[in-house]
């Protein structure tokens, strides 16, 4: 790429595009103008071209984004606890291909995996953009996809965000999701690095979640939860269990007893996320009322579980509503 330059070349190019906030080649002052022209005439900077931005009254930004062949892809940065510091929740597919019942991706169908390349991008246009008082310091993979489902390049994206010399990121600030394919879990375990897991539960038994997560007909919870514990003892780090409450569904205090006894025992941490509605739902939200009596009769039988605060509802940036509108006419 940089044929007959110097090694240093290399570095001050590395370090533009990954920790400064360059928007193209001719911003990079510290190459030459020769150099700078041959990698604008060569290369894009960016691999997403940015469509639009919408900013809820929370804070959080939703940015939709086209792929060099059309692909639409929803990216989210949501304001964190820490002041000063924000999530990114990549997408790692345009769509998905899991059909979750209860997701307006699930709805949009797949059609195709993010590169590397793509799924980081998504995180440097934030950063890149950030003010210094609002910094992006944490990736999470629950945007659009199944990450899982395209593990060599989340796998390459990952070892990008953490590498010191690229994004720079912690591992232990960088966080997997999925709706529970084992042989993606076993995988994950051998990375050797300490990124978190996040397991889509939503129900305590096959049945319930088979309506749900139409996956789970392949992958009982027997195996689902022998994979985790697995990479619970082999990555020695703790899983996260994501639970989405829907009121007459999944909500009842039998189910949270059963939920407590198929998690007693694991190194673990429940969130419980209030369902976001969207346009041509099928399921109502639990009531608060409702959604508190399960996460105490959870904590009453010994379960660390918490409610997963919403941002974003306002713009279809919550938890289930990425469905890139604007590219179907919205």
């Amino acid at each position: 790429m940089l044929s007959g330059e110097p090694r240093y070349r290399i570095d001050q190019l590395q370090r533009a595009v990954y920790r400064e906030s360059a928007t193209d080649f001719e911003q990079i002052l510290t190459l030459p103008t020769s150099l700078r022209s041959a990698l604008t005439h060569r290369f894009r900077f960016e691999s997403l071209d940015s469509v639009r931005t919408e900013i809820s009254s929370d804070g959080t930004r939703k940015a939709l984004f086209r792929t060099a062949d059309g692909a639409p892809v929803e990216t989210v940065e949501m304001p964190t606890e820490r002041a000063g510091a924000t999530t990114i929740c990549l997408s790692s597919q345009a769509g998905c291909g899991m059909g979750c019942t209860f997701c307006a991706t699930g709805a949009m169908g797949l059609t195709r995996n993010l590169t590397g390349s793509e799924i980081v991008d998504q995180f440097l246009h934030f950063r890149r953009r950030s003010e210094a008082k609002r910094m992006p310091d944490r990736a999470v993979f629950m945007g659009m996809g199944e990450p899982l489902a395209n593990l060599r390049e989340v796998k390459s994206a990952v070892r990008l965000l953490v590498d010191p010399l690229a994004v720079g990121l912690s591992p232990r600030r960088v966080t997997v999701s999925t709706v529970g394919l084992p042989r993606g879990i076993h995988a994950m375990a051998g990375w050797g690095l300490p990124v978190s897991l996040a397991i889509s539960l939503h129900a305590p038994d096959d049945r319930v979640r088979a309506e749900l997560v139409p996956v789970a007909r392949r992958f009982p919870l027997d195996t689902l939860m022998d994979a985790s514990r697995r990479f619970q003892r082999q990555a020695r780090r703790r899983v996260t269990y994501e639970y989405t409450l829907l009121d007459g569904v999944n909500d009842s205090p039998a189910q949270a007893a059963d939920l407590a006894r198929l998690l007693r025992g694991q190194r673990c941490h429940l969130n419980l996320i209030p369902f976001n509605v969207y346009p041509g739902a099928r399921f109502r939200p639990t009531p608060r009322a409702g959604i508190r009596a399960f996460r105490d009769g959870l904590r009453a039988r010994g379960i660390r579980a918490t409610v997963r605060r919403t941002r974003g509802r306002d713009i279809s940036g919550a938890c289930g509503q990425l469905h890139a509108g604007a590219l179907a006419g919205r």
